[in-house]
């Protein structure tokens, strides 16, 4: 069962009690009630053809498929209408039967459909507020008279702008709290995300609330609402396009971790890590989604080596050795032509390159290595030596940051590991037992516990053997004896 916290709880009841100090006011005489309601129904109705299974077939979806459509939530036209025509008491009013009817998707359903209604009343009454105050009913004409164009772009562009800030500024709190992001990164990429759409929804809504207050009525305002499904369709049908992404990732991931067993668990940390440092250097979101990609396919390349060899027992043969540091050049080969990627595919390829050219496969040094490869490879070693494994105890944060630290400038990029530092921080961490096996039990020799826990030779993961200076092998990160060398096999890069 999900534990939401008490400051989110907080958060709620808040936005709650400020929903109805702005709709209470609705319930005065003077409310255009047949406004208010038809606007009210027609935001729950507009959500109805997507949980219809034949238009979502007849649209390009499937039985199984996610809806082809969008959700009530997502169709904000109609809100924006009412913020156009409407008091902002009334205006808000109209959004709380939408929101409340829509499907919730996760627990806990109530806290869930409380936030969200109380979310789209107070976004849809400041929004609302914002037309007032441009004097937005007068410029759009009643009956016989015109609107008032161009100035009539202004209280609606401000409309559509107030109502884009109040849900970012919304949901970076619900972020703060709820998900505990720092305070510094809860509204990061909020705005830039929520303008485009909200601008466009903006202008929908003015061409509905013009016709509405023309002599043509309500039902004229109707016909707006075809060509903008036709556009929600469309950017249904890209959610749709990286739910089959985020199944490709899910499908490579778990042959991964059928194959080495040893590892389980590892992909989805180090991608969760990648996240983590990609935030604290300033990447927007579509970047972090590229960076998470990136880590959790970093090792996908084990699927070109031999199980024999992943899963051997004792140290690994010269020849061994070589078969596992060609991983990274499988599985860039393997996700050569999955377009998605992106920069990820460099990631994947040059994620054991180090800053002073020892690593492999072509001993890249500094600058030369791709700036997702640097974040992976600081992600992939704090997640090795943070994890229980079968032959292996998980290091303590701290003491993985301070070998990491130790490490920066010759091994690791030191802004990615303060990245980190940072991000550790301010949210924790929480590291698996990454094998179904059982965890190492804690030695009675108190001198024991304080030295650093060494993987017996006989039960160490051979991926972590294959490189002599990874932190997580027997020997320690300033062994430079490597018998399968960068040097010894580097050539022409790939495309």
């Amino acid at each position: 069962m999900m534990v939401v916290p008490r400051s989110a709880r907080v958060l709620v009841g808040c936005a709650l009690l400020a929903a109805a100090a702005v709709t209470l006011p609705a319930l005065r005489p003077g409310t255009s009630w047949p406004t208010v309601l038809l606007l009210a129904a027609l935001h729950p109705v507009c959500a109805l053809p997507a949980r219809c299974r034949l238009a979502v077939r007849v649209l390009g979806g499937g039985p199984d498929r996610v809806p082809a459509l969008p959700g009530t939530g997502s169709f904000f036209p109609v809100l924006l209408t009412a913020a156009l025509l409407l008091p902002p008491a009334a205006a808000a009013l109209t959004a709380l039967p939408g929101a409340l009817l829509a499907r919730v998707e996760r627990p806990p359903f109530g806290l869930r459909r409380a936030w969200r209604a109380a979310r789209l009343a107070l976004a849809v009454g400041a929004a609302a507020r914002a037309g007032q105050a441009l004097r937005c009913p007068d410029a759009l004409g009643l009956g016989p008279d015109t609107p008032d164009f161009p100035y009539v772009l202004l209280p609606a562009g401000a409309t559509a702008l107030t109502f884009c800030l109040a849900l970012a500024a919304l949901d970076g709190a619900i972020r703060a709290t709820a998900e505990q992001f720092p305070l510094r990164t809860a509204w990061r990429g909020l705005l830039g995300r929520f303008l485009a759409p909200h601008t466009v929804h903006g202008l929908a809504g003015l061409m509905m609330a013009v016709l509405w207050r023309s002599s043509y009525g309500p039902a004229a305002a109707l016909f707006v609402l075809l060509p903008m499904y036709i556009s929600c369709w469309g950017f249904a049908q890209y959610h749709r396009e990286r739910a089959a992404h985020q199944a490709t990732i899910r499908a490579l991931v778990q042959a991964v971790d059928i194959k080495d067993r040893y590892t389980r668990g590892h992909s989805e940390r180090v991608g969760h890590a990648s996240v983590l440092i990609a935030r604290e250097l300033g990447m927007d979101e579509p970047r972090l989604e590229v960076v998470r990609f990136a880590g959790i396919l970093h090792d996908v390349g084990k699927l070109g080596v031999p199980t024999r060899v992943l899963r051997k027992d004792g140290p690994l043969t010269p020849e061994e050795r070589r078969i596992i540091e060609l991983h990274p050049e499988y599985g860039h080969e393997m996700v050569r032509g999955i377009g998605f990627l992106g920069e990820a595919r460099t990631a994947i390829l040059h994620h054991h390159e180090r800053m002073d050219g020892s690593g492999y496969p072509y001993g890249l040094k500094g600058e030369q290595i791709p700036e997702y490869a640097r974040v992976v490879a600081v992600a992939d070693a704090f997640d090795a030596m943070t994890s229980t494994r079968s032959y292996s105890r998980a290091r303590p944060v701290e003491t993985a940051l301070a070998e990491l630290r130790r490490c920066s400038g010759s091994h690791f990029d030191p802004r990615m590991v303060e990245a980190l530092t940072r991000a550790l921080h301010d949210h924790g961490w929480q590291p698996e037992v990454t094998a179904g096996e059982p965890t190492v039990p804690a030695p009675r020799n108190p001198r024991a516990a304080q030295a650093p826990p060494q993987p017996p030779a006989s039960r160490t993961d051979p991926a972590d053997r294959a490189n002599p200076t990874d932190l997580t092998g027997p020997t320690g990160p300033t062994d430079r004896t490597n018998p399968a060398g960068p040097r010894a096999r580097r050539g022409r890069r790939p495309a």
